[in-house]
Protein backbone atom coordinates (compact mmCIF):
# COMPACT_ATOMS: atom_id res chain seq x y z
CA UNK A 1 0.00 0.00 0.00
CA UNK A 2 1.26 3.27 -1.41
CA UNK A 3 -1.38 5.76 -0.67
CA UNK A 4 -4.12 6.21 1.71
CA UNK A 5 -6.14 9.35 3.08
CA UNK A 6 -3.38 10.00 6.05
CA UNK A 7 -0.02 9.00 6.88
CA UNK A 8 1.26 8.66 10.43
CA UNK A 9 4.51 8.65 10.92
CA UNK A 10 5.49 6.64 14.28
CA UNK A 11 3.64 4.20 15.83
CA UNK A 12 4.05 5.45 19.46
CA UNK A 13 2.12 6.66 22.09
CA UNK A 14 0.50 9.69 20.02
CA UNK A 15 0.74 8.49 16.63
CA UNK A 16 -1.29 5.29 17.65
CA UNK A 17 -3.80 6.81 19.11
CA UNK A 18 -4.17 9.43 16.00
CA UNK A 19 -4.38 6.27 13.77
CA UNK A 20 -7.35 4.14 15.37
CA UNK A 21 -9.46 6.75 15.81
CA UNK A 22 -9.12 7.54 12.02
CA UNK A 23 -9.76 4.01 11.28
CA UNK A 24 -12.23 3.49 13.38
CA UNK A 25 -14.37 6.88 11.86
CA UNK A 26 -13.88 4.40 8.19
CA UNK A 27 -10.83 6.63 6.89
CA UNK A 28 -7.61 4.67 5.28
CA UNK A 29 -4.55 5.10 7.50
CA UNK A 30 -0.67 3.94 6.82
CA UNK A 31 1.13 3.98 10.02
CA UNK A 32 5.15 4.42 8.99
CA UNK A 33 7.51 2.59 12.30
CA UNK A 34 11.44 2.44 12.20
CA UNK A 35 11.33 -0.15 14.69
CA UNK A 36 10.00 -3.52 14.43
CA UNK A 37 7.86 -6.24 16.79
CA UNK A 38 7.11 -5.39 20.51
CA UNK A 39 6.83 -9.52 21.48
CA UNK A 40 8.96 -11.27 23.52
CA UNK A 41 9.15 -10.84 27.19
CA UNK A 42 11.82 -8.32 27.23
CA UNK A 43 8.98 -5.95 26.12
CA UNK A 44 6.07 -7.86 27.58
CA UNK A 45 6.98 -8.67 31.15
CA UNK A 46 6.71 -5.21 33.25
CA UNK A 47 9.25 -6.70 35.39
CA UNK A 48 12.09 -6.63 33.09
CA UNK A 49 11.34 -2.83 32.06
CA UNK A 50 15.26 -2.02 32.56
CA UNK A 51 16.52 -4.48 29.13
CA UNK A 52 14.17 -3.01 26.17
CA UNK A 53 14.82 0.73 26.93
CA UNK A 54 18.74 -0.34 26.69
CA UNK A 55 18.81 -2.99 23.75
CA UNK A 56 19.56 -1.20 20.49
CA UNK A 57 16.93 -3.72 18.86
CA UNK A 58 14.10 -1.70 20.42
CA UNK A 59 16.19 1.99 21.18
CA UNK A 60 17.40 4.73 18.90
CA UNK A 61 20.09 5.00 21.29
CA UNK A 62 20.39 8.91 21.35
CA UNK A 63 23.06 10.49 23.63
CA UNK A 64 23.02 14.25 24.47
CA UNK A 65 25.49 16.23 23.53
CA UNK A 66 28.10 16.76 26.95
CA UNK A 67 26.00 18.72 29.15
CA UNK A 68 27.79 21.97 30.40
CA UNK A 69 26.30 22.16 33.76
CA UNK A 70 26.80 19.12 34.71
CA UNK A 71 30.26 18.93 34.83
CA UNK A 72 30.49 17.57 30.40
CA UNK A 73 28.42 14.45 31.64
CA UNK A 74 26.79 12.64 28.20
CA UNK A 75 23.25 11.34 29.24
CA UNK A 76 21.32 8.51 27.60
CA UNK A 77 18.29 9.53 26.21
CA UNK A 78 15.87 6.40 24.92
CA UNK A 79 13.32 6.66 22.08
CA UNK A 80 10.96 3.58 21.20
CA UNK A 81 12.48 1.92 17.71
CA UNK A 82 9.60 -0.77 17.92
CA UNK A 83 5.68 -0.75 17.52
CA UNK A 84 4.04 1.19 20.60
CA UNK A 85 7.31 3.53 20.31
CA UNK A 86 8.12 4.90 23.87
CA UNK A 87 4.91 3.20 25.47
CA UNK A 88 6.93 -0.49 24.63
CA UNK A 89 10.28 0.55 26.12
CA UNK A 90 8.81 2.59 29.38
CA UNK A 91 8.73 2.18 32.92
CA UNK A 92 4.38 1.87 32.52
CA UNK A 93 3.64 4.51 35.16
CA UNK A 94 0.65 6.21 34.50
CA UNK A 95 0.36 9.97 35.30
CA UNK A 96 -1.86 12.46 33.62
CA UNK A 97 -0.58 15.49 35.40
CA UNK A 98 -2.27 18.03 37.23
CA UNK A 99 -5.15 19.94 36.32
CA UNK A 100 -3.45 23.39 36.19
CA UNK A 101 -0.80 22.07 34.01
CA UNK A 102 -3.10 22.10 31.43
CA UNK A 103 -4.68 25.43 32.55
CA UNK A 104 -1.37 26.80 31.59
CA UNK A 105 -0.87 25.00 28.42
CA UNK A 106 -4.46 27.50 27.48
CA UNK A 107 -2.83 30.51 29.39
CA UNK A 108 0.22 30.37 27.38
CA UNK A 109 -1.91 30.07 23.52
CA UNK A 110 -2.81 26.36 23.54
CA UNK A 111 -6.44 27.75 23.29
CA UNK A 112 -8.84 24.66 23.86
CA UNK A 113 -6.77 22.71 25.67
CA UNK A 114 -8.00 23.30 29.68
CA UNK A 115 -8.06 20.72 32.18
CA UNK A 116 -11.85 21.28 31.20
CA UNK A 117 -10.95 20.39 27.60
CA UNK A 118 -8.92 17.48 28.02
CA UNK A 119 -10.11 15.57 30.79
CA UNK A 120 -12.81 14.12 28.28
CA UNK A 121 -10.12 12.77 26.54
CA UNK A 122 -8.22 11.31 29.32
CA UNK A 123 -11.61 9.56 30.33
CA UNK A 124 -12.70 8.34 26.83
CA UNK A 125 -8.39 6.43 26.37
CA UNK A 126 -9.20 4.84 29.77
CA UNK A 127 -10.43 1.21 31.14
CA UNK A 128 -9.46 2.30 35.12
CA UNK A 129 -8.94 -0.92 36.89
CA UNK A 130 -8.40 1.00 39.83
CA UNK A 131 -11.33 0.85 42.49
CA UNK A 132 -14.91 1.65 42.25
CA UNK A 133 -15.95 3.92 39.48
CA UNK A 134 -15.79 7.59 39.67
CA UNK A 135 -16.68 10.69 37.63
CA UNK A 136 -12.87 11.39 37.33
CA UNK A 137 -11.78 8.52 35.49
CA UNK A 138 -12.70 6.53 32.54
CA UNK A 139 -13.66 3.18 31.85
CA UNK A 140 -14.22 0.46 28.55
CA UNK A 141 -11.34 2.73 27.06
CA UNK A 142 -8.81 1.14 24.89
CA UNK A 143 -6.02 1.84 27.76
CA UNK A 144 -6.38 -0.26 30.74
CA UNK A 145 -4.85 1.11 33.69
CA UNK A 146 -4.44 -0.34 36.93
CA UNK A 147 -2.39 -0.55 40.39
CA UNK A 148 -0.04 -2.99 41.96
CA UNK A 149 -0.74 -5.57 44.72
CA UNK A 150 1.36 -3.58 47.03
CA UNK A 151 2.87 -7.05 48.61
CA UNK A 152 6.54 -5.89 49.85
CA UNK A 153 5.45 -3.78 52.90
CA UNK A 154 7.79 -1.26 52.13
CA UNK A 155 5.15 0.16 49.65
CA UNK A 156 3.03 0.93 52.45
CA UNK A 157 5.86 2.00 54.43
CA UNK A 158 6.60 4.59 52.35
CA UNK A 159 2.56 5.64 51.76
CA UNK A 160 2.44 6.02 56.10
CA UNK A 161 6.28 7.77 56.42
CA UNK A 162 4.55 10.66 54.05
CA UNK A 163 1.78 10.59 56.59
CA UNK A 164 3.73 10.86 59.31
CA UNK A 165 5.93 13.60 58.02
CA UNK A 166 2.41 15.72 57.32
CA UNK A 167 1.78 15.16 54.01
CA UNK A 168 -1.92 14.01 53.00
CA UNK A 169 -2.86 10.61 51.45
CA UNK A 170 -4.15 10.59 47.81
CA UNK A 171 -6.72 7.74 47.01
CA UNK A 172 -5.99 8.97 43.07
CA UNK A 173 -3.49 10.93 41.87
CA UNK A 174 -4.89 11.01 38.68
CA UNK A 175 -8.25 11.95 39.74
CA UNK A 176 -9.81 15.09 42.05
CA UNK A 177 -6.16 15.36 44.45
CA UNK A 178 -2.89 14.04 43.03
CA UNK A 179 -1.12 15.87 45.41
CA UNK A 180 0.30 13.54 49.03
CA UNK A 181 0.89 10.06 48.95
CA UNK A 182 -0.61 7.00 47.62
CA UNK A 183 -0.80 3.78 45.18
CA UNK A 184 0.94 4.38 41.83
CA UNK A 185 -0.85 3.50 39.01
CA UNK A 186 0.72 1.57 35.27
CA UNK A 187 0.06 0.66 31.58
CA UNK A 188 -0.28 -3.36 33.19
CA UNK A 189 -3.19 -5.38 32.41
CA UNK A 190 -3.59 -9.15 33.33
CA UNK A 191 0.15 -8.65 34.15
CA UNK A 192 1.13 -7.83 30.78
CA UNK A 193 2.46 -3.76 29.80
CA UNK A 194 -0.42 -2.69 28.12
CA UNK A 195 1.11 -0.23 24.84
CA UNK A 196 -0.45 2.03 23.00
CA UNK A 197 0.64 -0.92 20.35
CA UNK A 198 -1.66 -2.95 22.16
CA UNK A 199 -4.58 -0.44 23.19
CA UNK A 200 -4.47 1.35 19.45
CA UNK A 201 -2.57 -0.23 16.89
CA UNK A 202 -3.77 -3.88 16.72
CA UNK A 203 -7.25 -3.05 16.81
CA UNK A 204 -7.13 -0.60 14.20
CA UNK A 205 -4.78 -2.90 12.16
CA UNK A 206 -7.41 -5.45 12.66
CA UNK A 207 -9.91 -3.55 11.10
CA UNK A 208 -8.85 -3.39 8.06
CA UNK A 209 -8.85 0.27 7.41
CA UNK A 210 -5.03 0.95 8.62
CA UNK A 211 -1.47 -0.58 7.30
CA UNK A 212 1.66 -0.85 9.06
CA UNK A 213 4.94 -0.26 6.48
CA UNK A 214 8.19 -0.47 7.87
CA UNK A 215 10.92 2.19 7.11
CA UNK A 216 12.45 5.51 7.91
CA UNK A 217 10.91 8.75 7.24
CA UNK A 218 13.53 11.15 5.49
CA UNK A 219 11.41 13.94 4.60
CA UNK A 220 7.77 15.10 4.34
CA UNK A 221 7.04 15.86 0.42
CA UNK A 222 5.04 18.89 -0.66
CA UNK A 223 3.34 20.53 -3.31
CA UNK A 224 3.68 23.61 -5.35
CA UNK A 225 1.38 25.01 -3.04
CA UNK A 226 3.06 23.88 0.33
CA UNK A 227 0.72 21.26 0.72
CA UNK A 228 2.01 17.69 2.87
CA UNK A 229 1.44 15.29 -0.28
CA UNK A 230 2.90 12.50 1.55
CA UNK A 231 6.64 11.13 2.86
CA UNK A 232 9.84 9.72 1.30
CA UNK A 233 11.51 7.16 2.98
CA UNK A 234 15.52 6.83 3.27
CA UNK A 235 15.32 3.89 1.10
CA UNK A 236 13.84 5.58 -1.91
CA UNK A 237 10.15 4.87 -1.42
CA UNK A 238 7.43 7.41 -1.49
CA UNK A 239 4.14 6.87 0.07
CA UNK A 240 1.11 9.18 -0.52
CA UNK A 241 -1.57 11.28 1.75
CA UNK A 242 -4.72 12.53 -0.26
CA UNK A 243 -6.12 14.02 2.90
CA UNK A 244 -2.95 14.83 5.97
CA UNK A 245 0.84 13.87 7.25
CA UNK A 246 0.51 13.24 11.07
CA UNK A 247 4.43 13.43 12.42
CA UNK A 248 4.49 11.52 16.19
CA UNK A 249 7.72 10.44 15.47
CA UNK A 250 9.03 11.65 19.31
CA UNK A 251 10.36 15.16 20.57
CA UNK A 252 13.42 14.27 18.93
CA UNK A 253 12.85 12.92 15.67
CA UNK A 254 9.98 15.24 14.59
CA UNK A 255 11.84 17.83 15.03
CA UNK A 256 14.65 16.37 13.24
CA UNK A 257 11.60 15.76 10.46
CA UNK A 258 10.12 18.98 10.06
CA UNK A 259 13.79 20.72 9.95
CA UNK A 260 15.07 17.93 7.08
CA UNK A 261 11.55 18.51 5.36
CA UNK A 262 12.44 23.08 5.29
CA UNK A 263 10.54 23.81 8.51
CA UNK A 264 12.54 25.60 11.28
CA UNK A 265 14.85 28.02 12.34
CA UNK A 266 15.75 29.53 8.69
CA UNK A 267 19.74 30.24 10.00
CA UNK A 268 19.88 26.29 11.14
CA UNK A 269 18.77 25.12 7.90
CA UNK A 270 20.82 27.42 5.91
CA UNK A 271 23.64 26.02 7.66
CA UNK A 272 22.73 22.34 6.55
CA UNK A 273 22.29 23.59 2.77
CA UNK A 274 18.12 23.02 3.32
CA UNK A 275 15.41 24.89 1.38
CA UNK A 276 13.70 26.66 3.89
CA UNK A 277 9.78 26.25 3.41
CA UNK A 278 9.07 27.74 6.88
CA UNK A 279 10.43 29.99 8.93
CA UNK A 280 9.47 28.56 12.46
CA UNK A 281 12.27 29.81 15.00
CA UNK A 282 10.35 27.35 17.46
CA UNK A 283 11.61 24.07 16.21
CA UNK A 284 13.65 21.89 17.85
CA UNK A 285 13.94 24.53 20.99
CA UNK A 286 12.03 24.61 24.33
CA UNK A 287 13.32 21.36 24.81
CA UNK A 288 12.25 19.89 28.48
CA UNK A 289 12.70 16.82 30.36
CA UNK A 290 12.45 15.80 34.48
CA UNK A 291 15.39 14.85 36.14
CA UNK A 292 15.49 12.96 39.36
CA UNK A 293 17.90 11.29 41.62
CA UNK A 294 18.28 8.16 43.39
CA UNK A 295 18.06 8.63 47.08
CA UNK A 296 19.16 4.63 48.18
CA UNK A 297 19.18 3.23 51.56
CA UNK A 298 20.27 -0.36 52.88
CA UNK A 299 17.40 -2.04 54.39
CA UNK A 300 18.00 -4.44 57.80
CA UNK A 301 15.30 -7.34 56.34
CA UNK A 302 15.61 -9.39 53.34
CA UNK A 303 12.10 -8.53 52.05
CA UNK A 304 13.75 -6.41 49.04
CA UNK A 305 14.27 -7.69 45.07
CA UNK A 306 17.60 -7.89 45.64
CA UNK A 307 16.62 -11.91 47.06
CA UNK A 308 15.81 -12.02 43.38
CA UNK A 309 19.11 -10.70 41.82
CA UNK A 310 20.96 -13.59 41.03
CA UNK A 311 20.68 -16.01 37.87
CA UNK A 312 18.30 -18.77 39.82
CA UNK A 313 16.13 -15.81 41.68
CA UNK A 314 15.30 -13.98 37.93
CA UNK A 315 14.81 -18.00 36.51
CA UNK A 316 11.78 -17.90 39.22
CA UNK A 317 10.36 -14.98 38.51
CA UNK A 318 10.54 -15.58 34.63
CA UNK A 319 8.96 -19.04 34.75
CA UNK A 320 6.26 -17.07 37.29
CA UNK A 321 5.41 -14.90 34.44
CA UNK A 322 5.67 -16.91 31.35
CA UNK A 323 3.28 -19.84 32.52
CA UNK A 324 0.95 -17.48 35.05
CA UNK A 325 1.90 -14.14 33.92
CA UNK A 326 1.88 -13.72 37.90
CA UNK A 327 5.03 -12.82 40.31
CA UNK A 328 7.30 -10.32 40.51
CA UNK A 329 7.42 -9.80 36.73
CA UNK A 330 4.26 -8.94 36.51
CA UNK A 331 4.68 -5.56 38.40
CA UNK A 332 6.92 -2.62 36.98
CA UNK A 333 7.53 -2.60 40.97
CA UNK A 334 6.74 1.15 40.89
CA UNK A 335 3.76 0.53 43.30
CA UNK A 336 3.43 3.49 45.46
CA UNK A 337 4.24 7.34 44.80
CA UNK A 338 3.95 10.94 46.11
CA UNK A 339 3.28 14.33 44.77
CA UNK A 340 4.18 17.22 47.13
CA UNK A 341 4.77 20.87 47.30
CA UNK A 342 8.41 22.03 47.77
CA UNK A 343 7.60 25.07 50.06
CA UNK A 344 4.54 27.49 51.22
CA UNK A 345 3.62 29.45 47.83
CA UNK A 346 3.19 26.82 45.21
CA UNK A 347 -0.37 26.00 44.51
CA UNK A 348 0.23 22.20 43.05
CA UNK A 349 3.04 19.77 43.57
CA UNK A 350 6.65 20.48 42.06
CA UNK A 351 7.86 17.51 43.25
CA UNK A 352 7.14 13.67 42.41
CA UNK A 353 8.20 10.30 43.86
CA UNK A 354 8.75 6.72 42.73
CA UNK A 355 9.43 4.42 45.71
CA UNK A 356 11.14 0.87 44.89
CA UNK A 357 11.98 -1.88 46.73
CA UNK A 358 15.14 -2.26 45.44
CA UNK A 359 18.31 -0.25 45.20
CA UNK A 360 19.14 -0.51 41.29
CA UNK A 361 19.67 1.86 38.16
CA UNK A 362 17.17 1.47 35.30
CA UNK A 363 19.83 0.35 33.17
CA UNK A 364 20.04 -2.47 35.32
CA UNK A 365 23.14 -1.35 37.47
CA UNK A 366 24.77 -0.78 40.69
CA UNK A 367 22.86 -2.51 42.99
CA UNK A 368 23.57 -1.79 46.18
CA UNK A 369 25.78 -4.37 48.12
CA UNK A 370 22.64 -6.27 49.74
CA UNK A 371 19.44 -5.76 50.81
CA UNK A 372 18.23 -1.95 49.59
CA UNK A 373 15.34 0.17 48.55
CA UNK A 374 15.39 3.76 46.41
CA UNK A 375 13.18 6.57 46.10
CA UNK A 376 13.46 8.28 42.85
CA UNK A 377 12.93 11.96 43.61
CA UNK A 378 12.85 15.16 41.43
CA UNK A 379 11.28 18.36 40.54
CA UNK A 380 8.57 18.77 38.06
CA UNK A 381 8.67 22.57 36.57
CA UNK A 382 12.49 23.28 35.69
CA UNK A 383 13.11 26.57 34.11
CA UNK A 384 15.68 24.82 32.22
CA UNK A 385 15.20 24.72 28.51
CA UNK A 386 17.37 23.12 25.74
CA UNK A 387 17.28 21.66 21.87
CA UNK A 388 17.41 19.63 19.05
CA UNK A 389 19.21 20.38 16.00
CA UNK A 390 20.31 18.90 13.06
CA UNK A 391 23.89 17.07 12.66
CA UNK A 392 23.77 17.43 9.09
CA UNK A 393 21.22 17.32 6.44
CA UNK A 394 21.68 13.59 5.90
CA UNK A 395 18.53 11.52 7.19
CA UNK A 396 20.58 8.81 8.69
CA UNK A 397 22.62 11.18 11.09
CA UNK A 398 21.16 11.56 14.37
CA UNK A 399 20.28 14.73 15.48
CA UNK A 400 22.08 17.07 18.36
CA UNK A 401 20.48 17.21 21.28
CA UNK A 402 21.48 19.68 24.54
CA UNK A 403 18.88 19.79 27.30
CA UNK A 404 20.70 22.24 29.14
CA UNK A 405 20.24 20.25 32.95
CA UNK A 406 20.46 22.34 35.64
CA UNK A 407 21.35 25.85 33.88
CA UNK A 408 18.42 27.85 36.05
CA UNK A 409 20.01 28.40 39.50
CA UNK A 410 16.76 27.24 40.97
CA UNK A 411 17.23 24.26 39.74
CA UNK A 412 20.15 23.53 42.36
CA UNK A 413 18.26 24.87 45.23
CA UNK A 414 14.95 22.94 43.80
CA UNK A 415 17.19 19.33 43.90
CA UNK A 416 18.50 20.26 47.47
CA UNK A 417 15.44 20.62 48.78
CA UNK A 418 14.14 17.43 47.32
CA UNK A 419 17.08 15.73 48.79
CA UNK A 420 16.51 17.35 52.35
CA UNK A 421 12.73 16.39 52.45
CA UNK A 422 12.61 13.12 51.42
CA UNK A 423 15.59 12.42 54.49
CA UNK A 424 12.65 13.83 56.55
CA UNK A 425 10.19 11.06 55.13
CA UNK A 426 12.28 8.30 55.36
CA UNK A 427 13.48 9.29 58.92
CA UNK A 428 9.89 8.68 59.88
CA UNK A 429 9.07 5.90 61.95
CA UNK A 430 7.30 3.53 59.58
CA UNK A 431 10.42 2.85 57.74
CA UNK A 432 12.01 1.95 61.50
CA UNK A 433 11.42 -1.78 61.21
CA UNK A 434 13.45 -1.48 57.45
CA UNK A 435 15.90 1.20 57.76
CA UNK A 436 19.24 0.01 58.24
CA UNK A 437 21.70 3.07 56.46
CA UNK A 438 21.48 5.70 53.26
CA UNK A 439 23.57 4.58 50.54
CA UNK A 440 23.19 7.08 48.64
CA UNK A 441 24.47 9.99 48.82
CA UNK A 442 25.23 9.07 52.07
CA UNK A 443 24.53 10.47 55.82
CA UNK A 444 27.82 12.54 55.51
CA UNK A 445 26.49 14.67 53.10
CA UNK A 446 25.14 17.68 54.24
CA UNK A 447 26.51 20.97 53.21
CA UNK A 448 25.17 22.70 50.24
CA UNK A 449 28.67 22.32 47.99
CA UNK A 450 29.00 18.53 48.96
CA UNK A 451 24.97 18.27 48.17
CA UNK A 452 25.94 20.16 44.89
CA UNK A 453 28.54 17.80 43.63
CA UNK A 454 26.26 14.64 44.53
CA UNK A 455 23.90 15.95 42.16
CA UNK A 456 26.08 17.11 39.48
CA UNK A 457 27.73 13.45 39.40
CA UNK A 458 24.10 11.56 39.70
CA UNK A 459 21.55 13.21 38.49
CA UNK A 460 19.34 11.22 35.65
CA UNK A 461 16.93 11.67 33.22
CA UNK A 462 13.81 10.71 34.39
CA UNK A 463 13.02 10.19 30.25
CA UNK A 464 10.41 12.64 29.58
CA UNK A 465 11.62 14.65 26.78
CA UNK A 466 8.87 17.02 25.31
CA UNK A 467 8.28 20.39 23.87
CA UNK A 468 10.21 20.79 20.53
CA UNK A 469 7.24 21.60 18.38
CA UNK A 470 5.20 23.58 21.08
CA UNK A 471 1.51 24.61 20.29
CA UNK A 472 0.33 27.98 20.38
CA UNK A 473 -1.42 30.66 18.47
CA UNK A 474 -0.39 31.46 14.89
CA UNK A 475 0.93 34.91 15.86
CA UNK A 476 3.56 33.62 18.36
CA UNK A 477 7.07 33.45 16.38
CA UNK A 478 7.98 30.43 19.24
CA UNK A 479 5.19 28.34 18.38
CA UNK A 480 5.28 25.60 15.64
CA UNK A 481 1.91 23.94 16.02
CA UNK A 482 -1.55 25.74 16.34
CA UNK A 483 -3.83 24.55 19.02
CA UNK A 484 -5.33 22.09 16.37
CA UNK A 485 -1.84 20.35 15.75
CA UNK A 486 -1.46 21.89 12.71
CA UNK A 487 2.56 22.71 11.21
CA UNK A 488 2.01 26.70 10.72
CA UNK A 489 3.36 27.88 7.13
CA UNK A 490 2.52 24.85 5.63
CA UNK A 491 -0.48 23.14 5.16
CA UNK A 492 -2.00 19.35 5.27
CA UNK A 493 0.61 18.66 8.19
CA UNK A 494 -0.01 18.34 11.86
CA UNK A 495 1.97 16.76 14.72
CA UNK A 496 0.46 14.26 17.49
CA UNK A 497 3.29 13.67 19.69
CA UNK A 498 5.29 14.90 23.19
CA UNK A 499 7.02 17.81 20.88
CA UNK A 500 3.33 19.72 20.95
CA UNK A 501 3.55 20.25 24.59
CA UNK A 502 4.00 24.04 25.69
CA UNK A 503 5.22 23.18 28.97
CA UNK A 504 5.87 19.93 30.91
CA UNK A 505 3.33 18.54 32.68
CA UNK A 506 3.07 16.93 36.46
CA UNK A 507 4.21 13.32 36.04
CA UNK A 508 5.37 10.75 33.38
CA UNK A 509 4.43 11.42 29.56
CA UNK A 510 2.60 8.23 28.37
CA UNK A 511 -0.77 9.32 29.45
CA UNK A 512 -0.76 13.18 28.09
CA UNK A 513 0.78 11.80 25.43
CA UNK A 514 -1.39 9.28 24.08
CA UNK A 515 -4.07 11.90 25.28
CA UNK A 516 -2.81 13.95 22.42
CA UNK A 517 -3.02 11.71 20.02
CA UNK A 518 -6.88 11.16 21.09
CA UNK A 519 -7.44 14.89 20.97
CA UNK A 520 -5.26 15.93 17.84
CA UNK A 521 -7.55 12.99 16.36
CA UNK A 522 -10.50 14.61 16.82
CA UNK A 523 -9.45 18.39 15.59
CA UNK A 524 -9.07 16.21 12.31
CA UNK A 525 -12.36 14.59 12.44
CA UNK A 526 -13.91 18.08 13.02
CA UNK A 527 -15.40 17.12 16.20
CA UNK A 528 -14.64 17.29 20.37
CA UNK A 529 -15.97 15.78 23.37
CA UNK A 530 -17.97 18.03 25.45
CA UNK A 531 -15.79 19.94 28.47
CA UNK A 532 -16.03 18.89 31.69
CA UNK A 533 -17.21 20.67 34.82
CA UNK A 534 -14.73 19.43 37.74
CA UNK A 535 -13.22 20.70 40.46
CA UNK A 536 -9.68 19.49 40.99
CA UNK A 537 -8.52 19.63 45.03
CA UNK A 538 -5.76 22.21 45.75
CA UNK A 539 -4.53 22.46 49.12
CA UNK A 540 -6.71 25.04 51.48
CA UNK A 541 -3.46 26.47 52.78
CA UNK A 542 -1.08 26.32 50.11
CA UNK A 543 -0.39 29.98 50.75
CA UNK A 544 1.50 29.78 54.09
CA UNK A 545 1.68 25.56 54.22
CA UNK A 546 4.08 23.62 52.68
CA UNK A 547 2.00 20.43 53.43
Amino acid sequence: MTEAEYIVVGAGSGGCAVAYRLAEAGHTVIVIEAGGTDAGPFIQMPGALSYPMNMRRYDWGFQTEPEPHLGGRVLACPRGRVIGGSSSINGMVYVRGHARDFDHWAEAGADGWRYADVLPYFQRMEDWHGGDSSAWRGQGGPVHVSRGARDNPLFDAFIAAGQQAGYRATQDYNGAQQEGFGAMEATIWQGQRWSAARAYLRPALAGGRATLVRGEVARVLFDAQNRAIGVALQDGRELRARAEVVLAASSINTPKLLMLSGIGPATHLAEHGITVRADRAGVGQNLQDHLELYLQYAASLPITLYKYWNLLGKAWVGAQWMFARTGPGASNQFEACAFIRSRAGIDYPDIQYHFLPIAVRYDGTAVAEGHGFQTHVGPMRSASRGWVKLRSARPQDAPRICFNYMSDPQDWEDFRNCIRLTREIMGQAAFEPYFRAEIQPGAEVQEDAALDAFIRAHVESAYHPCGTAKMGRREDARAVVDPQGRVIGVEGLRVADSSIFPRIPNGNLNAPSIMVGEKIADHMLGRSLPSANLEPWVHPDWTVAQR
